[in-house]
Formats: structure tokens, C-alpha cells, sequence
């Protein structure tokens, strides 16, 4: 009787699946014997190269933080020696460069480079944080605004 749907014997499939039964019968049987399989070890392998790759990202990532942190300290000690250079403008270059120093000095960074310009204060500060040492430019001075009240707004 051959009905649609039915297993029958000699159907293709029922060809692989016997082909395939006989190869995991013989593995079965060589590991039974004390024989080694094809693929014995290579989870290890993996496991290992994706913990490495994993330490590789971990680390590339820790770098760019710190190099990134390294600038933020940088712009802020930046930023102050610029405020306090402009602070002392009035009573001259040298005693404006003196304070930036010190302020900079104070965050943990080193003046670069100062000038003033009238009120201006233009200043380079370098910090280093781990292996990084960025150098970061500030200005800082009087508003530039025109004076008088401000335009109106629509």
C-alpha cells in the first residue's frame, strides 16, 4: 500500500537517515574503543580566542577612556588659568602669566604658553594623565557684545 505521507522503505529519506545512523553508530563505537573525535578540543580554542578578543576590546576601550579623560583635564585646568590670566590683565602680562601658572599648577597641569593682549588671556596648558598628555588652548576676556539694550526677539 502506498499511500501519500507514509514512510516506506527505500524512500531517500529513509536513506539518509540510515547512512547517517550507520556514522554516529561508528563514532559511538570508536569512542567507546578509547579513539579520539575530529573535533575534540576545539570549544578550548574558541573559548580562548574569544577571551582574547574580548581583553583586546576591553583594553582598547580603557585606553580611549583614559585618553579622553586625560583631555577633559586638560580643557578644565585650561580653562581656569585662561579665567585667572584674564582676571590679572589690568596689572600686566608677567603678573597674569605668574597667576595662570599657578592656577594651572593647581590642577595638575603644566603652562605651556601664555600671552595677553589688553584684557585678552590666551593660554596653553598640557596635562598628563596615564600615558596621555594632551595640550589644550583657552582664551577667556570681555564679552565682545555691543552695548546698549539687546535686539528684540520676534
Amino acid at each position: 500500500m502506498n499511500l501519500p505521507g507514509r514512510w516506506r522503505p527505500g524512500a531517500p529519506a529513509a536513506r539518509a537517515l540510515g547512512r547517517a545512523g550507520s556514522l554516529i553508530r561508528g563514532l559511538v563505537d570508536r569512542l567507546a574503543r578509547g579513539g579520539s573525535c575530529p573535533d575534540r578540543g576545539s570549544a578550548t580554542v574558541w573559548v580562548a580566542l574569544s577571551a582574547a578578543t574580548m581583553c583586546a576590546v576591553f583594553a582598547a576601550v580603557l585606553g580611549l577612556g583614559q585618553a579622553v579623560a586625560a583631555r577633559h583635564r586638560a580643557g578644565g585646568a585650561a580653562d581656569l588659568a585662561a579665567l585667572a590670566a584674564a582676571d590679572r590683565a589690568l596689572w600686566g602680562s608677567p603678573d597674569a602669566c605668574a597667576k595662570a601658572a599657578e592656577v594651572a599648577a593647581a590642577q595638575g597641569a603644566q603652562l605651556v604658553r601664555c600671552s595677553v593682549a589688553g584684557e585678552i588671556a590666551d593660554v596653553r596648558v598640557r596635562a598628563r594623565f596615564g600615558p596621555y598628555a594632551p595640550s589644550v588652548r583657552a582664551r577667556a576676556g570681555p564679552s565682545l557684545a555691543v552695548p546698549g539694550p539687546p535686539p528684540a526677539v520676534p
